[in-house]
C-alpha cells in the first residue's frame, strides 16, 4: 500500500507512535547507564572504598528520567493501568471508546495540569540556582525538573496516538492496538 493510500489520520498515528517508540528506546539507554552508574558506584564503594555523592544523585536522576520518558511508550504499547478483565472483553470499537473518552476526560487534562504547573516549578529551580543539599551533590537540579513538563509533553503526544488510533478503529481503517484477546 503506498503512502498516498494511507489515510492522513493513520500516517499521523504512526509517526506519533514513531516518536513513542524512539522514547521506550531512550528510556532503555537510560535503563543501561543507570546500571553501569550503580555497578561503578558499587564496585568503588567496595573496592575503593570510595564514595560519590553525585553517582548517588544520579542514580535517582537516571531512573526519574527512564520512568518519566518511558510512560509515553508505554501508553503507546498498551501498557498502561486499566481494569483489563472488563476491557479485554469488550469488542474493539467499545475499546476504542473507552481509550477516546479516558484520554479526552482523564489524559489531556491531567497532562496539561502537570505540564503547566512544572514549568513554573523548573523556572523557580533555575532561577533559584537550585543544587543538591549535600555537598558534592549534583548542581543544575533545573535539568531534572525539567524532565517533568517535557515527558508530560510528551506522554500528551503520545495520547493523541491513542486518540487517533481509537477513531482510525472506529473509521475501519486498521486493526486496533494489539490486546491480548485479540489473539
Amino acid at each position: 500500500m503506498s503512502s498516498t493510500s494511507v489515510p492522513l489520520l493513520v500516517r499521523l498515528e504512526n509517526g506519533l507512535n514513531w516518536v513513542s517508540d524512539r522514547l521506550g528506546t531512550f528510556s532503555a539507554l537510560l535503563f543501561l547507564l543507570l546500571l553501569a552508574n550503580v555497578f561503578y558506584d558499587v564496585l568503588a564503594r567496595y573496592l575503593w572504598n570510595d564514595v560519590s555523592i553525585a553517582l548517588q544523585e544520579l542514580e535517582w536522576h537516571l531512573f526519574a528520567a527512564m520512568f518519566l520518558f518511558g510512560v509515553p511508550y508505554t501508553l503507546r504499547a498498551g501498557g498502561h493501568v486499566r481494569v483489563d478483565l472488563i476491557y479485554e472483553r469488550l469488542s474493539p470499537n467499545a475499546r476504542a471508546w473507552i481509550d477516546f473518552m479516558g484520554t479526552m476526560v482523564f489524559l489531556f487534562p491531567f497532562c496539561l495540569l502537570v505540564g503547566w504547573f512544572g514549568i513554573d516549578f523548573v523556572k523557580e529551580a533555575y532561577e533559584l540556582g537550585e543544587s543538591s543539599g549535600d555537598p558534592g551533590g549534583l548542581s543544575q537540579r533545573w535539568i531534572i525538573k525539567a524532565a517533568i513538563p517535557v515527558s508530560f509533553a510528551f506522554m500528551a503526544m503520545s495520547g493523541l496516538g491513542l486518540l487517533l488510533n481509537s477513531v482510525n478503529t472506529l473509521l475501519g481503517h486498521h486493526k486496533p492496538i494489539y490486546h491480548k484477546t485479540d489473539l
